[in-house]
């Protein structure tokens, strides 16, 4: 959903509460795919288990010379995956004792379930290298090369440091890391910025939730050279990928690079290096298309049961919900919940006109109200969402509750749609509005309930006394409920009654939400009990 300010000659400034292009993700989700890194690697491998990566058999020839068959020698590979890099290596070179460490238990797994995987001459386990000491699993100045393969990448920059002081305590003096890594100028990197896609500079997020840096060579020596190795060698490898069936040309850069744990300042850069012909790119074929967005249908069909409604929601699917730029691609708990409420409690809704502010593509309490309502108008200001929403009321409603069903876009403030939306009425408003999860951008709350204001029917009550009525469900984000109530008072809303923490003052509505609990099956309750509801009634 989104909201701007009234069309006059001179316009304020539109609110997006989606990032608008070229923006970077919003902290929320920085933060989130940060604490989260883990579990999204482990379900990156849990989905493509050991087909993603193609083996390494490329590593004798670039970096045979830095191996030695004449002698032992001990390899920590960082960020081991499924063992492409380890089990070459093993094969190339018997005498290797050979660590292997990965972020994802489940990746160690694989190496271990590997049928190559030999327990005298590996050692395989999980690591955060970012704030696990690596001391715990490899003995202190023991390896003579790290490998580090498409693995840097996936930590924050602001951790990178951490990693490389993290390796130094188990390096022997004089020791090797091999690197390579993604280089900016990608292709990925282009198509990962057009999807709005950004975390900080040259950082982004796949559609998986996982992350990449894109390494130019000037930040890569610098970061190394910071934390106390020279550069050995270090250039940029340029490679065309095509597919000739799907006819698209992928222009692939990374960087490949040797660094030693001295203090010499002797430096050996290679020119930007074209790679000769059958040279192996590491990642498969399936992956790059993954990766670049070439992928199947980002939509799937969420199955949900509330009491006698069994709805089949369309929505975006959960491996891209990380990065979509509109939260209405979804569907939130406080919705699950609220629809919930409402198949259990009819009279809150039956014969009365009904808006839904910020419906997204579900609209399931939307659906749940068309039962008994006169009238049903679900909104959002995402166009994407209103097309799912517009087929996922078609395809779970029938013709009788369709006709007084209308799904209407909705930008909160904007006068034009207001009116559009009033005239669905008649002009008189609504005698219930309905909110989930609509409150969670600070900048949104005045347009919320400004367009609330307007839209909210003047009627001072029914018959039975029930008075127009605003109600939000939400899980308190980034804005608290002192905020809410300030812009609530501030258009003439007074809480009434709240749940699940009621401390309001003794009125004839306190206690009114507990009422909806009374009674409700218990497998269709969301329990989360960080979720609230505010009842409202305008002044």
């Amino acid at each position: 959903m989104a909201s701007d300010a009234s069309t006059n000659s001179l316009q304020k400034p539109k609110i997006q509460i989606y990032s608008t292009p070229n923006d970077e993700v919003t902290p929320f989700w920085k933060e989130k795919y940060e604490k989260d890194a883990k579990k999204y690697w482990d379900i990156f491998y849990k989905r493509h288990q050991d087909r993603f990566f193609k083996d390494r058999h490329y590593l004798d020839k670039e970096w045979g010379h830095y191996f030695s068959e004449a002698e032992e020698k001990v390899v920590l590979e960082v960020g081991c995956g499924a063992g492409n890099t380890i089990f070459p290596l093993a094969a190339t070179y018997p005498a290797l004792f050979i660590h292997a460490c990965d972020f994802s238990p489940r990746a160690v797994d694989l190496v271990k379930a590997h049928k190559d995987f030999n327990e005298s001459k590996m050692n395989a386990f999980a690591c955060d290298i970012t704030s696990e000491d690596l001391v715990n699993h490899v003995s202190p100045s023991s390896v003579d090369i790290v490998t580090m393969i498409f693995v840097l990448s996936a930590v924050s920059p602001e951790k990178m440091h951490l990693v490389l002081q993290n390796i130094k305590k188990i390096l022997k003096p004089n020791a090797y890391v091999l690197f390579r890594d993604y280089a900016t100028g990608d292709l990925a990197q282009e198509r990962l910025t057009c999807k709005d896609q950004k975390i900080s500079e040259n950082f982004f997020v796949r559609g998986d939730g996982t992350r990449a840096f894109y390494f130019s060579e000037e930040y890569l020596k610098n970061l190394f050279q910071e934390n106390g190795f020279s550069t050995e060698e270090c250039g940029v490898c340029c490679k065309q990928v095509e597919n000739r069936s799907r006819e698209i040309v992928m222009n692939r850069r990374w960087l490949q690079a040797a660094f030693r744990l001295n203090n010499d300042n002797l430096e050996l850069s290679k020119v930007v290096k074209e790679p000769e012909d059958g040279f192996v790119v590491d990642i498969s074929e399936g992956f790059a298309f993954d990766m670049f967005g070439i992928s199947s249908s980002r939509d799937e069909i969420m199955e949900l049961n509330l009491q006698d409604w069994n709805f089949k929601i369309k929505l975006l699917s959960k491996e891209f919900q990380h990065t979509c730029k509109s939260t209405g691609l979804m569907l939130w708990e406080s919705a699950r919940l609220m629809a919930s409420v409402l198949a259990s409690n009819q009279t809150i809704v039956s014969g009365k006109k009904i808006l839904e502010l910020g419906s997204g593509c579900g609209g399931i309490c939307s659906m749940i109200a068309s039962k008994t309502a006169r009238l049903v108008v679900p909104t959002d200001g995402d166009e994407k969402a209103l097309e799912l929403l517009n087929e996922n009321v078609t395809s779970n409603l029938d013709e009788s509750l369709l006709s007084k069903l209308h799904v209407k876009q909705l930008n909160w403030g904007n006068k034009e749609h207001i009116e559009s939306v009033k005239k669905l009425s008649d002009n008189k408003g609504f005698d219930v509005i309905i909110g989930t999860d609509v409150t969670y951008v600070a900048e949104a709350i005045i347009p919320l309930f400004q367009t609330a204001k307007e839209l909210i029917s003047s009627s001072q009550g029914d018959e039975e006394g029930l008075k127009p009525a605003f109600i939000l469900c939400h899980i308190f984000r980034r804005v608290d409920e002192e905020s809410i109530l300030s812009a609530a008072s501030c258009f003439g809303f007074q809480l009434v009654d709240k749940w699940p923490n009621n401390t309001i003052a003794e009125n004839p509505y306190r206690g009114t939400i507990n009422s909806w609990f009374e009674g409700r099956i218990k497998e269709d309750d969301v329990e989360n009990p960080a979720l609230n509801i505010m009842y409202f009634h305008a002044k």
